[in-house]
């Protein structure tokens, strides 16, 4: 195993054209300089300089491994600053995942804090509406709705983010529409929108609400997300019922009310991979994702759920 160190002078020396020039050069002495040579003619077995007058002039030997060590040194120096990069978190992939609602109100500001702090990271954005059981498919960073006690899988840490309560979206001139708050069971007889095609936690925990105040909910309509769903409610199709998050845009004349009694509410999770959770874009990205979610998120950068 040839010492990069010994290259590194070797390679001096030939560039000085003297013992004394590479030492100059690397501030060493010249019989640190020397020894170093010695050393590494014993390691490779070759004659790597020869004697002319008082100097020394390179063997074609030599100038063979001079070339070689260029190209070493080279892919070492590449290496070395790559490992600097990502300690510094300029280099690197970061995956993170993340569900519709969250996708169009959250993650375009997280973008634009990573790809302007950390230009040199490759960024893996997935849309997914549960958190995946294969080990593969989990990201980095995945910001996703789950049960509050939700226990984390051995290597990930749980970050709460936000309660998101559920409203109401009523269609235009609908009796309930100046209410500040909706009961549950006043809604058994409407004509519902679904907007759930996952069949994810959301519907489910809806349903529970439904259940717990008496009824199943009626869906007439099944719509695959929220923007189309709202559509619907803005035609006079129906109503439907979502996580505020998702009625943070909506249709003209439509409006939402807090439904109560039972009062459904989601908890929006971020799920880090403890390996990068200390890494700066990672750091960055639960900052943001704070942020985003407001005041009540907004703990210290280490704050978390562990594993239990």
């Amino acid at each position: 195993m040839l010492d990069t160190h010994r290259l590194r002078v070797f390679r001096s020396v030939v560039a000085s054209g003297s013992v004394q020039g590479a030492a100059t050069n690397l501030g060493y002495t010249p019989s640190a300089v020397s020894q170093h040579v010695t050393a590494l003619q014993r390691e490779t077995g070759l004659a790597l300089f020869e004697r002319v007058g008082r100097g020394l002039r390179v063997t074609a030997a030599g100038l063979v491994l001079a070339e070689q060590a260029d190209g070493i040194l080279t892919r070492l120096g590449e290496a070395e600053s790559v490992v600097a990069d990502l300690r510094a978190g300029r280099t690197g992939t970061l995956s993170v995942s993340y569900f519709a609602s969250v996708g169009a109100a959250w993650m375009p500001g997280v973008v634009r804090r990573l790809t302007g702090e950390f230009p040199g990271v490759r960024l893996d954005l997935a849309l997914r509406e549960w958190l995946p059981d294969d080990p593969a498919d989990r990201s980095d960073v995945q910001v996703a709705v789950e049960r509050p006690d939700f226990a984390a899988w051995p290597g990930f840490t749980v970050h709460h983010l936000l309660d998101d309560p559920y409203v109401v979206v009523l269609p235009p001139g609908h009796p309930l529409a100046g209410r500040d708050e909706v009961e549950l069971a006043e809604l058994a007889d409407e004509r519902w929108v679904d907007n759930d095609f996952a069949r994810g936690w959301c519907r489910r925990n809806l349903v529970e609400a439904c259940t717990a105040a008496g009824f199943r909910p009626p869906f007439h309509v099944e719509a695959h997300d929220y923007p189309t769903a709202l559509a619907f409610v803005a035609a006079g199709i129906g109503i439907t019922v979502l996580p505020e998050l998702g009625a943070e845009h909506l249709p003209s004349g439509t409006c939402a009310v807090p439904v109560v009694r039972p009062a459904p509410v989601r908890s929006i999770l971020a799920v880090v991979r403890d390996a990068a959770a200390h890494t700066p874009p990672v750091l960055a990205t639960l900052e943001e994702l704070r942020a985003a979610a407001g005041p009540a998120a907004r703990l210290s950068p280490g704050a978390g759920r562990p594993v239990r």
